[in-house]
């Protein structure tokens, strides 16, 4: 009788820490989340951080409140969102560099670091020259940059940086060694633009967003666009395919990843929440307002996407001698 009645109490605790566990988990998010920026305050990335942070906190009913980790070229960031505990309270927006930082030697951290929530934003390159430049269109400038190795140069980011690589891959897919266009670093594409019309360097693959300023001043123009597709912001300029036939893609990237082992349920009700976001009249203002461009993957795309992506930065970085 007694161990009967000792196998029903355990039975019964047994069936209250379930129910207990399965309700906590259901109650998700109990308490504030961290939203962890690989980037410096006051940047784009920042920026649709903490407007997805605020839309979300809406709908979840806790704060999510963005935490800015820089340094090592992004790897501070996307290592403190790695290494968080997978419980949902801590979450991070991961950039295109996820995909650059291990071939340099940086880190070991790639895609598959992480467990991934959404793809919400790409911002393809553009190449940028001077508006008074010679040339119609980008096949043009090509054909003089292979005819003249090393008499013009590019600019728009640090050495081995995404724009670096942008220009670098079309060289290659071009048939053109990427030495031809010699490449001079820079703190970001500000300053190359700036550099550009000051007559320092004759190129700035940038995205067209970061190029606006001065393409609607009349001081830069974008001769193609790295994409398929057109871009909204400035969909008269001619994307890679229709001009040379190049299926080349390249941009910068932003997705929403947990560290890696982060239950379903919870990844579930993390992608309703973003997606529902991302959907929203006021992020689709936000990012029109600021020429951003606006893409959804779910997890499984996003993890794909991560995948190729990490494979033509890979191949590009082994081409210009910048991987380790």
């Amino acid at each position: 009788m007694r161990k009967g009645l000792k196998a029903l109490a355990a039975i019964v605790a047994l069936l209250g820490i379930t129910s207990f566990g399965t309700a906590a988990q259901a109650a998700y998010p109990e308490r504030p989340i961290t939203l962890i920026v690989p980037w410096g305050a006051g940047g784009g990335t920042d920026a649709v951080a903490r407007i997805l942070g605020t839309l979300m906190e809406k709908d979840l009913g806790q704060p999510v409140n963005v935490v800015n980790r820089t340094g090592g070229s992004g790897v501070v960031g996307h290592q403190a969102i790695s290494a968080a505990p997978p419980d949902g309270y801590t979450i991070g927006m991961i950039t295109v560099e996820i995909g650059m930082m291990h071939h340099q030697g940086l880190t070991d951290l790639k895609g598959t670091s992480y467990t991934p929530i959404a793809l919400v934003n790409a911002d393809p390159a553009g190449v940028q020259v001077r508006a008074d430049a010679p040339y119609k269109n980008v096949g043009e400038l090509l054909a003089a940059v292979k005819a003249n190795p090393g008499k013009f140069k590019a600019s728009g980011t640090g050495q081995g940086g995404i724009w670096h690589l942008a220009i670098a891959g079309l060289l290659r897919d071009q048939k053109i060694d990427p030495a031809a266009l010699p490449w001079v670093p820079s703190n970001g594409a500000a300053p190359g633009l700036n550099d550009l019309v000051a007559g320092g360097v004759e190129v700035v693959p940038c995205s067209l967003p970061e190029a606006r300023a001065l393409i609607e001043a009349g001081k830069v123009k974008s001769l193609a666009v790295m994409d398929p597709n057109p871009a909204s912001l400035f969909p008269k300029v001619p994307t890679l395919k229709s001009d040379l036939g190049s299926g080349w893609t390249m941009a910068a990237w932003r997705g929403i990843a947990a560290p890696k082992g982060l239950p379903a349920d919870i990844q579930a009700k993390l992608l309703a929440s973003l997606k529902k976001a991302h959907e929203s009249k006021e992020f689709k203002e936000f990012m029109t307002n600021r020429g951003f461009g606006v893409l959804w993957a779910p997890p499984a795309e996003f993890a794909s996407f991560m995948v190729k992506s990490d494979a033509d930065l890979g191949a590009t970085m082994k081409a210009v001698g910048i991987a380790k």
